[in-house]
């Protein structure tokens, strides 16, 4: 059986990816961040262990704990966990800029490199880094999660590099707009960390507010499944993808990025954000 330790599993593209998993055969090991989810997917039969990405003793912790369960044998580590900190870059300080890295980039590389000695000791295994379009191309007012996806870009870019012939497999999911969560976790941490009524850019956070408060998506939103498609690619592939792109947005961004000047394709990110 296939032990895969899964981040961010209380809600969203997390969730529903160890339930399938599960339902398919493989053994998922999830975390979550809050204890209520922890009890909440116990109760629905998962192996489950609160992990806190800020945190390396949750981190150390967590690991532990799935070696234990798996008897060192972890095959696929997804590191999903994330959230999004809405704000212009210019409004954001040190602490919630720090807050954004520790969770979404120093706790994930922290666990990947926690997770990596076992996989060398079998001589293979997959990571698979959950990104998003926000790290091939940026859009205003999200400067703290482009910046964090851009820095796990580059962190599985080089590790792929590192890891070439070792047996352990590193690819990167990068989807765009996905049903979930994240942009309800994202009106919180704006209204928390950002002084809307004191910044010069007072008249787009009024629409920001009402862009996140609003119900229902855009027509290019896909299911949490058309990750899990991809993701399951990756797992069961001989020779994964250094790259999975999930939803048109993505495709296309990819796309103008190669193509167009980097001016043109500004002017389209400032429409399009």
């Amino acid at each position: 059986m296939i032990n895969i330790l899964i981040t961010g599993c209380s809600t969203g593209i997390g969730y529903f990816c160890a339930k399938e998993l599960v339902k398919n055969g493989y053994r998922v090991l999830a975390t979550c961040r809050y204890e209520k989810d922890v009890k909440r997917l116990q109760d629905e039969g998962f192996e489950v262990f609160k992990l806190d990405l800020r945190s390396s003793k949750s981190i150390q912790s967590a690991v532990a704990w799935a070696i234990q369960k798996s008897d060192g044998k972890i095959d696929v580590l997804f590191n999903n966990g994330a959230y999004g900190q809405p704000g212009a870059v210019e409004d954001l300080s040190r602490e919630v800029l720090k807050e954004q890295f520790e969770t979404n980039v120093f706790g994930t590389q922290e666990l990947t490199n926690l997770v990596l000695p076992l996989m060398h000791k079998k001589g293979y295994g997959r990571i698979v880094y959950n990104s998003s379009i926000l790290g091939i191309i940026c859009m205003s007012y999200r400067g703290a999660y482009n910046a964090s996806k851009y820095a796990i870009e580059g962190l599985c870019d080089t590790l792929r590099l590192e890891l070439n012939g070792s047996g352990i497999d590193v690819v990167l999911i990068e989807p765009g707009p996905i049903h979930s969560d994240f942009r309800k976790n994202a009106l919180k941490k704006f209204q928390d960390n950002i002084d809307t009524k004191n910044s010069v850019h007072v008249e787009v956070y009024k629409k920001t507010l009402q862009r996140l408060e609003e119900e229902g998506d855009s027509s290019f939103t896909l299911g949490e499944d058309a990750v899990y498609k991809v993701l399951i690619k990756a797992i069961t592939s001989k020779k994964p993808r250094a790259r999975y792109r999930v939803t048109f947005p993505t495709k296309l961004f990819w796309f103008l990025k190669r193509v167009l000047s980097t001016k043109m394709l500004d002017k389209i990110l400032r429409s399009a954000g």
